[in-house]
């Protein structure tokens, strides 16, 4: 048995992995979908990027399994935190998984990198939270518009602190062993990070046809991919 911790992005908690759970419990695994600090039933609880990180170690370690058994799980946002928990994890890793995600550059945040001023201008304006996105932004992405609905109306304020605090790497993820999980809808290529970690021998590269939130969109497939990542190689 493979046991999954799943970590969805902003704005999102463990709800959004209820297919994907599902789809893992039947092929025989044990998932574990994680609601970050702040986020969802958690809403008011103070994070910043750390809160996330120990959030993640701690499941883990709950639970109290031995060498290679874990498999790390985050998507978008999330793989920042999920990225940092993995290097801690020691010999429990067994695989981390990244969803169309964001993966930790030392001294870089989330919003590193990009044009995010408008995501801090958010935050500032909004108490020290990034709002959730409208129904208009899930536009392209391969969603019904009841699975649209159903993700705007679950989503909540996300931590600010999360997305502007810097990562602090302790060696180079392409040592951890990996699978990198791209939506096509969302852009062809990956970002220039993930391009540069998947040159290790230790990263692999699947691509799914579908947009940036594939737990809603294709659940059954990406269960499937996760549960082959899994798999002895």
């Amino acid at each position: 048995m493979t046991h999954f911790v799943l970590v969805a992005g902003s704005w999102l908690g463990a709800w959004a992995w209820d297919e994907v759970a599902a789809e893992l419990r039947a092929a025989g695994d044990d998932a574990r979908p994680l609601t970050l600090s702040g986020l969802a039933e958690k809403q008011g609880v103070p994070a910043g990027l750390e809160t996330h990180v120990r959030d993640i170690v701690g499941e883990a370690a709950r639970l109290g399994l031995g060498p290679q058994e874990v498999v790390l799980v985050g998507h978008s946002y999330s793989g920042i935190p999920v990225g940092l928990a993995a290097e801690r994890l020691g010999d429990r890793l067994r695989r981390v998984v990244f969803v169309d995600a964001n993966v930790p550059v030392d001294g870089q945040s989330f919003l590193s990198g990009w044009p995010s001023d408008h995501v801090r201008e958010a935050i500032a304006a909004h108490g020290g939270f990034w709002p959730p996105l409208t129904e208009e932004d899930f536009a392209g992405q391969g969603l019904t518009d009841d699975q649209i609905r159903r993700i705007v109306e679950g989503s909540t304020p996300h931590p600010g602190a999360t997305l502007t605090e810097p990562a602090a790497l302790s060696r180079s993820l392409g040592d951890l062993p990996a699978t990198y999980v791209k939506c096509l809808l969302d852009g062809d290529e990956p970002m220039p990070a993930v391009a540069e970690l998947l040159k290790s021998e230790r990263w692999e590269l699947v691509r799914m046809d579908t947009g940036h939130w594939p737990m809603f969109s294709q659940p059954r497939e990406l269960a499937r991919i996760l549960h082959e990542s899994a798999a002895d190689r």
